[in-house]
């Protein structure tokens, strides 16, 4: 084993495949997870495709007497993958305080609980809303930090400074910050993927659950931005991809191969996509019909925003290889196995 690795918020959506990668990559890892938008069953999942079972503890990040007794639990952890978060836009508009509370109070517990147990760093999950609604696209890590449409993204923002500033305070860590933009698909296997609980407040989950008549019709929130069809552009990722990229981000911190002590990196496939052309990309690598409506703009959304990945794919050797057709196969094939689940 090359060491442990506690990623928060493991049984989550990108957790549970990054954990599939890491242990794949040789990493024991303890999941740290309240469930509070995931549910315990992702583990056999993630052990039907690993062969490996992590080990689990449920925890809030947000209760650090609770936090204490994982590092107390599983000495020697080397590293840590922060996930675990609030992360809805149009939900944080309308629950600022919740979106506070756990986004920040649980770094800010990870962080001061590290160098008591010797932990050598931290890959921070971060987004592309720290850039706000970028004036130059493609967007490198460069680009300035614009004020936040969201509390959601105010929280990464935030985030960001605090981890930056206990850094430059001779914190004895490294970080990597890794600024993805939108993850969407599921593992090949069909074994994990995207499940929230509850009605889903990200596009693909609502995309497929429309398409297969859980949910009436899906909302297209504005056709009137100044894009090609009118509707906002994302950069979508595969979630594999994504995975991979902090396995990378991982070896890059307990093999001591980083530059300096704080690294920033932007994860996305460089090709902006809108919302009715991901729809319409879809139904044609499918061949499954999806109900949509134009409604109005919804508070908080950026415009267009998509990655200029190069210095990920230099410095990190990453890369984003999966099509967005075979994406949105991966998704629609997720979505068929909780059919067959009788889940959803």
């Amino acid at each position: 084993m090359k060491g442990k690795i506690v990623v928060t918020g493991g049984a989550g959506y990108i957790g549970s495949h990054t954990t599939v990668e890491l242990q794949n990559a040789g990493y024991e890892v303890v999941i740290v997870d309240n469930l509070s938008n995931s549910n315990a069953g992702v583990i056999d999942g993630i052990e039907k495709i690993s062969g490996i079972r992590p080990a689990f503890e449920k925890v809030d990040c947000t209760d650090k007497e609770a936090l204490t007794g994982v590092f107390n639990k599983y000495p020697g952890i080397k590293g840590i993958i922060h996930f675990a978060a609030s992360k809805a836009v149009g939900e944080s508009v309308h629950k600022p305080l919740l979106y506070y509370k756990n986004n920040i109070v649980s770094l800010l517990n990870l962080l001061e609980l590290m160098p008591e147990n010797k932990v050598e760093g931290i890959v921070f999950s971060s987004s592309c809303t720290v850039y706000g609604q970028p004036e130059i696209l493609p967007v490198d890590e460069m680009a300035p930090i614009q004020p936040a449409l969201s509390p959601y993204g105010n929280t990464k923002q935030i985030d960001e400074e605090i981890i930056r500033d206990a850094i430059y305070a001779k914190a004895p860590y490294k970080s990597i910050i890794l600024r993805y933009f939108n993850p969407i698909g599921a593992h090949p296997t069909a074994e994990i993927g995207e499940l929230p609980n509850g009605v889903p407040q990200n596009l693909i989950p609502y995309l497929t659950q429309t398409a297969i008549g859980i949910r009436k019709e899906l909302s297209v929130y504005g056709d009137d931005y100044n894009t090609p069809d009118g509707s906002c552009i994302r950069d979508y990722i595969n979630v594999v991809d994504l995975a991979k990229a902090h396995v990378v981000a991982v070896n890059r911190i307990v093999e001591n191969k980083s530059e300096s002590k704080l690294e920033y990196f932007n994860l996305g496939t460089g090709t902006g996509v809108s919302v009715l052309e991901l729809i319409n990309a879809f139904e044609k690598s499918t061949g499954v019909k999806v109900p949509h409506k134009i409604v109005g703009r919804r508070e908080g959304d950026i415009e267009q925003i998509w990655a200029n990945p190069c210095y990920a794919n230099t410095v990190l050797g990453w890369t984003a290889a999966e099509s967005i057709e075979d994406t949105l196969k991966s998704a629609w094939s997720w979505q068929l196995k909780l059919r067959e689940k009788g889940i959803m």
